[in-house]
């Protein structure tokens, strides 16, 4: 064989091969003349695009162009026109054989001093999914940036390099306008800085603590953490959630809100308690024991003579034992309950008016039933209400105990309680008979809130008093 015979062999096989190239690849290639027409499309097109090439050639390319895309698709043209060593990529929409819209990315080239190709070649792939996924970006972008700018709880992002040893350091990246508002801090001003450079070295450590133990737990973490912003320690409440990239944690985002005013208040409401609990316990102590010495002593004074004040003095001192009961009591009746158990209605009612001790007075329970609750702090409950009926309706009362669908009543015959002062009958200190204390109504009032019910107090079918527990959760009444 000759060279020409294998010159021109060589030349069949390359054709070929450009050829198996063409039709195989995923690739779009179209050739198109200075004025658009389509000269050339491969075979692709039709896995692509839905037509058969021989439908497009002779057509003008602009024509399956979406119109919003034409003239960045002419620009593109033009400049390959105008520098032939220029190469031009643009995206457009490019209509389907089914007449739906494909995005394509078209890759030009200027090949008019080619022989074989003379146009302009274009090499084209649909991106309808990336250019989906980008929408979807710029929507979740935009989302972003609403949510950023409009929070009102402050937000920070810590950005994370892991080391190779199981380190990491730490750097702050932006900052929402809320977080610049409430610490005066600026994205410019901490901007990859760490917690140290911005806080301190003793905050800082503590803030690169909490940033540990999220990397660490590979989770949400939550915790509490005071800094001090301009001279000023201020309290906040922090949530900071992981970033996982391809495996690793690359950034933090936290999410705080200022809750020094909270937090002030309940170390206030301590700083009360613990002295509520000092005067308790003076009273408990200091006050009561002396008192018992007195009364004791004014019981033998009543024994051995025969005298117009001694009467009298056993009484107030009598008086004085329960104002101090009653004010322990109301000390601490707190506004949380103990653990909660099931309460027979009757067993309660029993032993709380066997406490009271009336002489002639009457128990009716007209209905049995069970709930949950605090036993030992409803016993005061009951017991005062109790007693606040033989103290208002005579010795001779008649009081009944019962349940109406999600409430609990005690009611009595005796005369009641004008309307208005049914609310005043709940402040402490409040006593319309000369031997009470004027905090039994007051201790029903703060057990029965702590349960999470609420009592009220109305007129009996009597036309005595009733008080009544509600939303307290019974069972059915067939039960």
């Amino acid at each position: 064989m000759g060279d020409g015979e294998q010159a021109e062999r060589g030349d069949h096989h390359r054709t070929d091969r450009y050829r198996r190239l063409v039709e195989e690849s995923n690739d779009v290639a179209t050739i198109v003349d200075t004025d658009g027409t389509m000269t050339f499309v491969s075979p692709a097109v039709t896995r692509v695009l839905g037509y058969d090439p021989d439908d497009l050639v002779g057509d003008a390319g602009y024509e399956y162009v979406h119109p919003g895309d034409r003239e960045r698709n002419a620009d593109a043209v033009e400049t390959v026109l105008e520098d032939p060593e220029e190469t031009a990529t643009v995206e457009v929409r490019f209509r389907h054989a089914d007449g739906s819209w494909r995005w394509i990315e078209a890759t030009m080239r200027n090949r008019l001093d080619d022989d074989v190709i003379d146009g302009i070649l274009l090499n084209s792939r649909v991106i309808t999914e990336r250019k989906e996924r980008e929408r979807e970006f710029r929507e979740l972008a935009g989302e972003y940036e609403a949510l950023l700018n409009n929070a009102e709880d402050a937000i920070f992002f810590i950005d994370v390099d892991e080391s190779a040893d199981g380190g990491a350091t730490f750097e702050f990246g932006r900052l929402s306008p809320a977080y610049e508002r409430q610490t005066g801090l600026t994205t410019a001003e901490v901007r990859g800085k760490t917690p140290r450079e911005v806080f301190g070295a003793e905050a800082g450590a503590e803030l690169a603590s909490n940033y540990h133990r999220c990397i660490k737990a590979r989770e949400p973490v939550s915790y509490q953490e005071e800094l001090r912003i301009n001279e000023e320690a201020r309290v906040w409440q922090t949530n900071l959630a992981p970033v996982v990239t391809d495996g690793e944690i690359t950034r933090l985002v936290g999410i705080t809100r200022n809750v020094t005013d909270r937090v002030e208040r309940e170390r206030r409401l301590r700083r009360q308690n613990e002295r509520l609990d000092e005067f308790a316990s003076v009273i408990s102590h200091d006050l009561r024991n002396p008192l018992n010495v007195a009364q004791g002593r004014a019981r033998l004074l009543e024994q051995g003579a025969d005298n117009e004040h001694v009467g009298p003095l056993v009484r107030a001192l009598d008086r004085m034992e329960a104002i101090v009961d009653d004010t322990l009591t109301l000390a601490r009746q707190g506004e949380t309950i103990g653990e909660t158990e099931p309460v027979s209605l009757t067993d309660l009612v029993g032993k709380c008016w066997a406490t009271v001790d009336p002489d002639e007075a009457t128990i009716e329970i007209v209905d049995e039933t069970r709930f949950r609750g605090d036993r030992d702090r409803l016993q005061h409950v009951f017991e005062n209400l109790f007693r606040n009926a033989v103290e208002h309706a005579g010795p001779d009362v008649v009081v009944r105990v019962g349940r109406d669908d999600d409430t609990v009543y005690v009611e009595d015959d005796g005369p009641g309680i004008p309307e208005d002062e049914r609310d005043a009958v709940f402040e402490a200190g409040h006593s319309s008979t000369t031997g009470g204390t004027g905090f039994g109504l007051t201790i029903v009032k703060r057990i029965v809130e702590a349960h999470g019910w609420a009592v009220r107090v109305t007129d009996g079918p009597e036309g005595g008093a009733r008080f009544e527990l509600t939303g307290v959760e019974l069972p059915p009444v067939d039960d």
